[in-house]
């Protein structure tokens, strides 16, 4: 009987493993569909929903205890396990990370690898002090510290930064934003410039962004809005199909409705963050960041 009973687990082990690598060769496919884009918007709702379904279903099937039981997930590669990481401590638990989001973070983590190189490696290195002075501002803030890397983004970290544009600091805000947050800025002073006082307006920002935008993958719309403007990253969320599924990063991100910019905006942000947590693996030395 027992081994009847062995048998019978160790087969439908291997039936759930079949099972699960279908559906997520189904998932695969279905992301590759999106990623080329120019798809009528009847068969663009069609290919979401097929996609909804075949996450909901290798979702199902991972939880099941015999699929565990038999070990599960097979390893992911490094950096889509990070990103995967990452996410979850932003409290936005998905099941498919789009392969052209993988592809643009590791297509920026080479970019500072080469030519962008000297700006990780000062702040890793010379600015790494001030650099974790934001963080723990961040943190006291009930904010996720590695937001800090927004910084490195925007203006290579850099406090006396200016843009072609008129945003200055590390956090790159306009005049108009600066002031609508208590910022002096003046022809005689220029509190953006102030690492502290612009961090401490930069989490209140940051913070009314997550709140505006809910749970879930408020942090990565939040991130969105932080490049795009709160305003057209809300513009973007309304025109969505279905406000329950669709309300979220990955669904305007796949369907392309953030412009270029903001879609190489946020992966920039996970490659350096994900550098700074494992600067050796990528080549560079210096204490590592929260890992």
């Amino acid at each position: 009987m027992l081994l009847a009973v062995s048998g019978y687990a160790y087969w439908k082990v291997r039936e759930l493993e079949r099972q699960k690598a279908a559906i997520d060769g189904r998932i695969v496919d279905l992301e590759a569909a999106l990623a080329k884009g120019g798809h009528p918007p009847a068969e663009l709702s069609q290919i979401l929903e097929r996609l909804d379904e075949a996450q909901a279903e290798a979702s199902a099937l991972a939880r099941n205890p015999l699929f565990r039981l038999g070990g599960g997930q097979q390893p992911e590669d490094f950096v889509r396990e990070e990103i995967r990481r990452l996410l979850a401590e932003f409290g936005d638990q998905v099941y498919s990370i789009p392969p052209e989001f993988v592809e643009q973070v590791n297509g920026q983590v080479a970019r500072y690898q080469g030519a962008d190189r000297a700006h990780i490696e000062r702040a890793l290195g010379q600015r790494r002090g001030q650099l974790e002075a934001v963080r723990r501002l961040l943190e006291q803030e009930k904010l996720p510290p590695d937001l800090a890397y927004i910084t490195l983004v925007e203006s290579t970290f850099d406090p006396a930064g200016e843009s072609a544009a008129g945003a200055a600091g590390v956090w790159q805000f306009t005049a108009a934003t600066a002031r609508a947050y208590g910022l002096r800025v003046t022809p005689q002073i220029d509190e953006r410039l102030d690492l502290n006082k612009s961090t401490r307006v930069a989490c209140r920002y940051l913070r009314e962004l997550i709140l505006d935008f809910g749970a879930g993958t408020s942090v990565m719309l939040a991130l969105a809005a932080y490049n795009l403007g709160p305003a057209k990253v809300k513009q973007a969320v309304r025109k969505v199909e279905d406000p329950i599924r669709q309300r979220n990063f990955w669904h305007l991100y796949r369907v392309r409705a953030l412009p270029p910019e903001t879609r190489q905006f946020v992966p920039k942000v996970f490659a350096v963050i994900l550098i700074s947590r494992h600067p050796e693996r990528f080549g560079f030395t210096g204490p590592k960041g929260r890992a």
